[in-house]
């Protein structure tokens, strides 16, 4: 490679503290192959104010972009940097490739540091496995992890003083089950710890090492009982004495009888030095609770002694002459000794702090606030462990405990469920399903939990003394928006990632309609999820469906107009704002709806592995399980944005969703047991196979789920009408061959608005198949033409069901690429008056919200519904790309469309 190849990052969120930040970059096709990959580098200005990742030795560079707190100031100006250069370290690595072999993205690893601030180890990170555990040393800190059996980590020492910060961590659970005898309801609880059943070191580079623990939950009381599975990876970065940890655990249970209590994770914490030198904290709303087990506050704390208890609060360590001070010693030996405490965020409205004397003691209310930030802290003197939980309020019930404060081991527990709320119930809403009245999607009630998860995050740090308060701020400020590294939109869309988007384009009367009509979409969205109060662990990022005006509410009640599960794509939607925007609160919405939708929506494993429930009251409720709600191509934004090993894992597993098609038939309803193995619509079926296939094919570079691909590809080619043709097919998983059933058995909208031409489209740059783009382009044409038009075309085989081709707003991506591919300037016309003449494009959301009181007074919009938002925002995106030219200069100027 002959010419320098750079890329400019910016800051989406930058940390005030040293933090481990792991990025991914796009690359055209041909432009970085394989074998330079390990020959890019980091270059900084030399006041931080710039970072490129570039494939040169050269220190010099002539242009870079600012790098800022974007949610303080969120400016993509160039600027150029005049000052010297340097290298920092940087891991890399492919995370896909190209047909040719190039690389399509690249994930990198580095670490931030606040400017001035340096680590402390310059030799990188070192892992040594032994029989039974990975040590790590990070240069900062010494991790010992178990291989395993019971418990998670085995100690943390920090490598400087050689203080032990942990002493052991473990994975605890508590079972509740409900049982009634003559008539009598009772409840029976059982403890549960973490054991270990494989280890592995996913990565180890010199900047970031990945440990991978897979276990069950096994009874606490010594018998073999186990269950709810985990994955937990431990993320490392060098020089850092803080750990990421990512927890998912998946419910195997019965949700009739098996009731989760309590999750979380449990860290043991040497304490030393007097009671009155230890401390606990938990991060309120916007301050911290600091309180120690022998607090200096008597009714006779004043003076002297006053300056000494403020110093006690703020962290500092105290001292006392024996002599001198006597008789406060003694004041202090009178009071009491808090040894426990705890932080109880029982909705994302309400936390409680707590604190009490000993066990069999009432527990003291401190203080109730709103919000929680997810930040705690024990330690001692010679340092202690602080533990934050991303999204802690979002996702309550949560909780934080500290126990055994006077003793010479403390603990520390991070719930992800607090077992002071009452237990996870994840039975279904009825007894029946109710497909005519509420719009469920099968009169099977398969209603179960069995093979969903749940994915928290968590960060450890490990202090050498008590944290200031201002320290744990800091900690608190990185929880709420852990620092990002990310491109410019403008890169992002030169280098083709995620196929075709438009950048926001404000030149014209009519593009700047649309423009704030797309962010309008966007505040909304934002507003009503605070307003809504759309939070909660298992429903967390997730939207809901439709609306009720009568009551002034969503339908949380109406069978299949709940909760989205990603009907009409809404992940695609919420990533192509962000990928055109480069808004940090964008990217926040677009990552809860990736982690709570290819988690909770999807089963891991089990009869439905690699399916999804169809939207419904609870999330996994709908007796439709269907490919289109787990497929890959709604979860590889963030995966390749991010190079998160969790979402990697979940597009591992939907790779062969297409045999569980067999057990549980999408199209069993309509078409009856015959010669086909099981019966599929070419959308949304196959296109969520075809990502599926696409996403592993450009990971791992594996030819036969290509080959997959190409055969399905060859048989809608064989098709009478080729793409226009069924859309329900026969299918053998086996050998991925789609056997015709006629040229008209079914409706073929949801072969558009299921997020299927967007992988299309970005299928058809990767397999450079003419036929494959005419095939495409040809569908979008003839989705609108009329009737006798349709018949005309195809000898009347198609056209005398005007339900097969509805809605036509979902149709505008593929009608605009039909439109682009053929210049089509007619059809490109009528994709702009179908998008302009739909409310979303006419009316500003924002003035349009009336008052009206629920249970409280509120803002809405009675047609509000998620389905359209969603596709209509992808189709403007898509055809202010493909048919910008066509669009006429105002918004006012369009027709109705009918």
């Amino acid at each position: 490679m002959g010419l320098r190849t750079s890329v400019g990052l910016r800051w989406l969120n930058q940390s005030s503290i040293p933090v481990g930040v792991t990025w991914g970059i796009p690359w055209t096709k041909g432009r970085l192959s394989r074998e330079e990959v390990p020959e890019l580098c980091l270059v900084s200005g030399g006041d931080g104010s710039a970072l490129q990742v570039q494939r040169d030795e050269a220190a010099e560079v002539t242009d870079g972009r600012h790098i800022g707190n974007s949610a303080a100031n969120n400016t993509n100006d160039a600027n150029n940097i005049n000052n010297i250069n340097r290298n920092l370290p940087m891991q890399s690595w492919a995370t896909a490739y190209w047909p040719d072999g190039s690389v399509k993205w690249t994930a990198h690893a580095a670490v931030s540091l606040p400017e001035g601030e340096g680590t402390e180890s310059d030799t990188g990170i070192v892992v040594t496995e032994t029989e039974d555990a990975f040590i790590v040393d990070t240069g900062a800190i010494v991790c010992t992890v178990n291989k395993q059996g019971r418990g998670i980590l085995r100690s943390i020492i920090q490598s400087g003083s050689g203080a032990m910060v942990c002493s052991g961590g473990n994975l605890i659970c508590i079972r509740e089950e409900i049982s009634s005898v003559s008539g009598l309801r009772t409840l029976k609880e059982e403890r549960f710890t973490g054991s270990t059943l494989r280890a592995e070191v996913e990565q180890h580079g010199p900047v970031r090492a990945v440990v991978r623990l897979d276990g069950r939950h096994q009874s606490a009381a010594g018998g073999q009982k186990q269950w709810l599975p985990y994955t937990l990876r431990l993320y490392f970065y060098a020089g850092l004495s803080s750990i990421r940890v990512m927890h998912t655990f998946y419910y195997d249970g019965n949700p009739q009888q098996d009731f989760v209590k309590g999750l979380g994770i449990s860290f043991a914490v040497p304490l030393r030095g007097a009671l009155y030198n230890r401390h606990a904290r938990f991060a309120g709303d916007a301050g911290m609770f600091s309180e120690s087990p022998k607090t200096l506050h008597t009714r006779r704390t004043k003076g002297r002694y006053q300056e000494l208890y403020k110093a006690q609060t703020e962290g500092s360590t105290v001292q006392f002459d024996p002599e001198q001070d006597a008789y406060f010693l003694g004041l202090l030996d009178d009071s009491a000794t808090w040894d426990s405490y705890k932080l109880v965020q029982d909705s994302s409205e309400h936390y409680r702090i707590s604190k009490r004397t000993t066990e069999g003691c009432s527990w003291v209310k401190a203080a109730d606030g709103r919000r929680a930030r997810g930040l705690g802290y024990i330690g001692g003197e010679g340092g202690g462990l602080a533990a934050g939980l991303k999204d802690f309020w979002q996702k309550s019930p949560s909780g934080m405990e500290i126990h055994a404060a006077t003793e010479k081991e403390g603990k520390l527990v991070v719930w992800f469920w607090s077992p002071d709320a009452p237990a996870m119930d994840l039975r279904h809403y009825d007894t029946k399903t109710h497909v005519e009245s509420s719009y469920e999607g099968a009169e099977e009630l398969r209603a179960t939990p069995y093979g969903i998860a749940n994915t928290s995050e968590l960060t450890i740090w490990c202090t050498e003394e008590t944290p200031c308060l201002a320290e744990l701020e800091r900690m608190a400020e990185e929880l709420a928006a852990p620092a990002r590294l990310v491109c410019e939109p403008a890169y992002y869309h030169k280098a083709g990632a995620f196929g075709i988007w438009s950048l926001p384009d404000r030149s014209t009367p009519a593009k700047a309609d649309l423009e704030e009509r797309l962010d309008g979409i966007i505040a909304f969205y934002q507003a009503e999820v605070e307003q809504r109060k759309w939070y909660g662990f298992w429903d967390y990022g997730d939207f809901m469906h439709s609306y009720d005006p009568v009551r002034h509410v969503w339908n949380y009640d109406l069978g299949g107009c709940a909760w989205q599960n990603t009907e009409l794509a809404p992940n695609m939607w919420l990533w192509l704002m962000f990928l055109r925007s480069g808004q940090a609160d964008v990217f926040r919405m677009a990552e809860a709806m990736t982690r709570h939708t290819s988690e909770v929506d999807v089963y891991h494993f089990g009869e439905y592995a690699g399916l999804g429930s169809r939207h419904n009251v609870m999330h996994w409720g709908c007796g439709c399980k269907e490919a289109r709600i787990a497929m890959a191509g709604l979860h590889r934004y963030y995966y390749y944005l991010t190079a998160d090993e969790r979402i990697g894992d979940i597009l591992d597993e939907v790779k062969d969703a297409d045999y569980s098609t067999v057990t549980l038939d999408p199209m069993r309803a309509y078409f009856p047991k015959d010669e086909h193995p099981t019966h599929i619509r070419v959308g949304p079926d196959w296109a969520a196979f075809s990502s599926n296939w696409m996403t592993r094919w450009e990971r791992f570079e594996d030819t036969a789920y290509r080959d997959k691909i190409l055969t399905g590809i060859a048989s809608i080619k064989a098709a009478n009408f080729r793409l226009i043709s069924g859309p329900t097919y026969g299918y053998d998983p086996k050998t991925g061959v789609l056997t015709g059933m006629g040229d008209d058995n079914w409706g073929r909208h949801l072969a558009i608005c299921m997020g299927g031409p967007q992988i299309w489209f970005e299928l058809a740059g990767m397999l450079e198949d003419l036929e494959w783009q005419d095939m495409l382009a040809e569908f979008g044409v003839f989705y609108n033409l009329p009737d006798e038009e349709k018949r005309a075309l195809t000898g009347g085989a198609i056209g005398s069901h005007k339900l097969r081709f509805e809605h036509p707003v979902l149709s505008v991506a593929i009608a605009a690429y039909g439109a682009y591919y053929r210049r089509d300037a007619a059809v490109a016309a009528q994709c702009w008056e179908i998008l302009l003449s739909n409310s979303f494009a006419r009316v500003n959301l924002q003035e349009e919200a009336v008052s009206v009181t629920y249970v409280d007074g509120l803002l809405e919009i009675g047609w509000m519904n998620t389905n359209e938002a969603s596709q209509w925002s992808i189709n403007t995106i898509m055809s202010l790309e493909l048919i910008p030219n066509e669009l006429p200069e105002s918004v006012n100027e369009s027709k109705q469309f009918s």
